[in-house]
Formats: C-alpha cells, sequence, structure tokens
C-alpha cells in the first residue's frame, strides 16, 4: 500500500476527530479556481488529443510546465484526471463533459456559474444569514432585466440540454397533434425548443425579457423551429399569457420566489391552461429532510445568497403550491443525467 493510500485509508476509517473537513472547506474556493483555469487552458481537451505530460501539454496549452504539473496532479487529487507513470489521462466524467470536442462539452456554463454577478452574492454571507436575504444590490439575481440572465442563457445550454431532452419527450410522449406550449422564463429556450422538434405541429410561445429573449430566438432558428417559436417579452408576474395553452413549462424559476409569490404565478399558470393541460416544472427539488440529495438540497444556499426570499421547496411544498392554484394532482420524476427533477401537475 502506498504512502497517499494509506493516510487516505486512515483519514476515511478513523474515529478521532480529525481536521481534514475544515481544511478542504476552507480551501474549497481552490477547487473552483482549478477547474476554471483548466477550462480557460484547454487542458482537458489537451490531454483528450493525447498530450498527457507536462512536458507534452505545457506548449499545447500555452503555459509553464512547472503550472501545468501542479494544476494536473491537483486536478487528479479531487476527481477529474488520473495519473500513471507521470501521465495523464481523462476520467470517463472528464471526457464526457469537459473535452471541447465532446457534443455533451459544459466548460462554457463556468462564465455563469463563476461569474462575479453571480459569486458577489457570498461576499459577506454572514450579514446575509444575518439577515436572511441577499447583500446585493436591488432584489438581487431577480432584479427587472437584469443581465445575469443573458448570460444564463448563452453559457448554461450545455447543461439544460439532457434536460431540455427529458421534458421534450415527456411532453410529446402518447401525444401527436397540434400543441401549443408556453415556456415562461425560457432564457436558452431549450426546454420549448425540444418539444418543436419532436413534434412538427407544436408551436411554442416564448416568455422572458426582450434581452434574455435574443439568444433563444437565435437558438429555436438554429434548430430549425423558428417559424413556430413566438415571443413573449416581458415579466412572467405582469404580461397577460393569453389562453388554451396545452402545457405550460416552467423551468428553473420558483425557487426566486417565496411560497406566496410562486403561488400567484401559478394561478396564472393554471388559469391560461386548456381543462386538460399540464404544467411541467424543473426545479431543484430536496427530500422532506432538506438535507438529501446533496445538490438540490445545498441550492437552498444559492438561493439565500443571491434572492430576497428564495428557496430550494420539497416536493410536498410543490404540491401544496399547485393545488392550492387550482391543480388537482402533481407527480415528480428524476430527470436523467441530471440532479434536477420535473414536476408534473395536471389542471
Amino acid at each position: 500500500m502506498s504512502q497517499q493510500s494509506a493516510i487516505a485509508q486512515t483519514t476515511s476509517t478513523s474515529t478521532e476527530p480529525s481536521p481534514v473537513l475544515f481544511f478542504e472547506t476552507a480551501n474549497a474556493y481552490q477547487r473552483t479556481a482549478a477547474l476554471r483555469a483548466a477550462v480557460d487552458l484547454e487542458l482537458f481537451t489537451a490531454i483528450g488529443e493525447g498530450a498527457r505530460s507536462p512536458e507534452t501539454l505545457a506548449p499545447r496549452c500555452r503555459a509553464s510546465e512547472r503550472g501545468i504539473r501542479i494544476l494536473c496532479d491537483y486536478l487528479t487529487i479531487i476527481g477529474f484526471l488520473t495519473k500513471e507513470d507521470g501521465r495523464y489521462s481523462l476520467t470517463p466524467d472528464s471526457a464526457f463533459f469537459l473535452d471541447k470536442r465532446s457534443p455533451a462539452y459544459v466548460g462554457g456554463a463556468l462564465k455563469f456559474l463563476s461569474s462575479r454577478d453571480l459569486t458577489s452574492g457570498f461576499d459577506d454571507l454572514t450579514e446575509t444569514v444575518r439577515q436572511g436575504k441577499t447583500q446585493m444590490g436591488g432584489a438581487g439575481t431577480v432584479d427587472p432585466e437584469d443581465p445575469i440572465w443573458v448570460e444564463f442563457a448563452g453559457s448554461m445550454s450545455p447543461l439544460a440540454a439532457p434536460s431540455a431532452e427529458f421534458v421534450g419527450e415527456l411532453v410529446t410522449r402518447g401525444h401527436s397533434g397540434p400543441i401549443r406550449v408556453l415556456d415562461i422564463a425560457a432564457g436558452h429556450g431549450l426546454y420549448g425548443i425540444a418539444v418543436a422538434r419532436r413534434n412538427p405541429q407544436a408551436r411554442i410561445v416564448a416568455l422572458d425579457w426582450p434581452n434574455v429573449l435574443n439568444v433563444a430566438e437565435a437558438n429555436a432558428k438554429a434548430a430549425g423551429v423558428g417559424d413556430r417559436y413566438e415571443l413573449l417579452p416581458g415579466d412572467a408576474f405582469k404580461v397577460e399569457f393569453g389562453e388554451r395553452f396545452d402545457v405550460v413549462l416552467v423551468t428553473n424559476l420558483l425557487h426566486h420566489f417565496n411560497v406566496p409569490t410562486c403561488e400567484l404565478l401559478i394561478r396564472k399558470v393554471r388559469n391560461c391552461l386548456k381543462p386538460s393541460g399540464r404544467a411541467i416544472t424543473v426545479e431543484f427539488v430536496p427530500n422532506n429532510d432538506r438535507i438529501s440529495p446533496p445538490i438540490p438540497a445545498s441550492f437552498s444556499l444559492m438561493m439565500l445568497g443571491t434572492t430576497p426570499a428564495g428557496d430550494a421547496y420539497t416536493f410536498e411544498q410543490y404540491d401544496g403550491i399547485f393545488r392550492r392554484a387550482g391543480f388537482q394532482r402533481s407527480e415528480i420524476l428524476q430527470i436523467t443525467r441530471s440532479p434536477q427533477q420535473a414536476i408534473i401537475s395536471y389542471a
């Protein structure tokens, strides 16, 4: 057994108090910085192309050998790479998500996820906790026409793609023929576009801020569904939706608001649906214990840091919101290849 393996085994099995978690958490900012540096340098792509040593990676990444060696060792420690005989290889996850040659590449999402517009919400988390709301200016990320959502629409498409395909399949499975879909907070537009691609008679109405809809419209045209893609610019709480929709998509929106505000929006959703209509919500949904699964449960902290009153709500809470808004019942499904869940609510 190597010394490193022995230390790891001792750490994982010891019942003695240990400062390991403290050190890992105090230095966690380095994980984000290392990942962003690797993406900026196209390190994962270079390794995928066959440059696997510091000597061959340095010129390919336009970086120093010392810097590349230390970065690659760190990425190996935290699980993005493997190392054998001084040579680095991609893990299956890294090859799939971080090699730019992969159709599932998500590195561009870091522009949004690590942007100062978003991370500034955690500059003074102590005061945020004291006051129970974001210390960002205005209403944080829910300010009207906040430009952060243009960045979101432009950079988060690869991460949203699996969820969008899941929802597209969910909407169209067993439902052929003409269908009208309202996509609220459309963002990049991928959810509505996924429906339109599967059903040539589907017509999509995309609602979002005008500057965000520019991104959605471009994506719809690129997908070949632009002629069935209508724009509805404005505030979802104020603009008139119209009526007689078969499906309303509410994706990654409700977590930004408190329960009464969510109910106001969902009542509008119920009123614009046909009697047989459905609302499909995509969200981070923690279990009732609010500490599992880790990613949906920890999303509450993101909402604390960036919104005045948002939260990650349990399915029980969502079911209550939709029932009080006039829906008959809701069910929840785990989205494949995603930490998020889809809630189907029936009018």
